[in-house]
């Protein structure tokens, strides 16, 4: 193996073996259990590996600082997709028994969810509030620039934007 593809691989290893523990502590303080810590710093390094190998990262002066920014998205990403768990098993627990749905399309559906979610992250709120009102309960656009309190006109903005984000998320 040449010594140019060996660098980065001896840097990740050295990475990790320096810095996985005190991450692990950082993340378990901030959600109150050492298992799913230990599972996020582990999509931490994941993410780093990902990282160096579509940018062959150089070594990092700060490893830490790195690996907290990258921790605290992981940890944020976390957050987001707990309450939006939180806010579908509510709504589930309001339908009648006859309607609801089985256990494996609670899944499906619960999949498609942090699918949508990771798929409109980072659009600006009421883009994102626009395009979903839209498509998932049908509101025209004028009912959401009355809910949003702005014109129609910039309804097919947010529409246009979200849409835009959508086609180039999927390239």
């Amino acid at each position: 193996m040449p010594d140019s593809a060996a660098a980065p691989e001896a840097c990740l290893s050295t990475l990790y073996r320096d810095h996985r523990s005190w991450l692990e502590s950082w993340l378990s303080r901030r959600l109150g259990d050492r298992w799913e810590a230990a599972d996020l710093a582990q999509d931490t390094f994941v993410r780093v590996l990902a990282a160096q190998q579509t940018h062959s990262l150089p070594s990092l002066r700060e490893p830490r600082a790195y690996l907290l920014t990258v921790g605290k998205r992981l940890l944020i990403n976390h957050y987001q997709r707990r309450s939006l768990e939180r806010a579908y098993l509510d709504a589930l627990a309001n339908l009648p028994e006859q309607v609801a749905p089985s256990p494996e399309q609670r899944w499906l559906l619960l999949e498609t969810l942090y699918a949508l979610d990771e798929l409109l992250d980072g659009l600006p709120r009421p883009v994102r509030q626009a395009f979903l009102w839209s498509q998932l309960e049908g509101i025209d656009y004028a009912t959401i620039g009355a809910r949003l309190n702005v014109s129609e006109r910039t309804v097919k903005r947010y529409m246009a934007k979200a849409y835009e984000h959508c086609l180039l998320v999927e390239l």
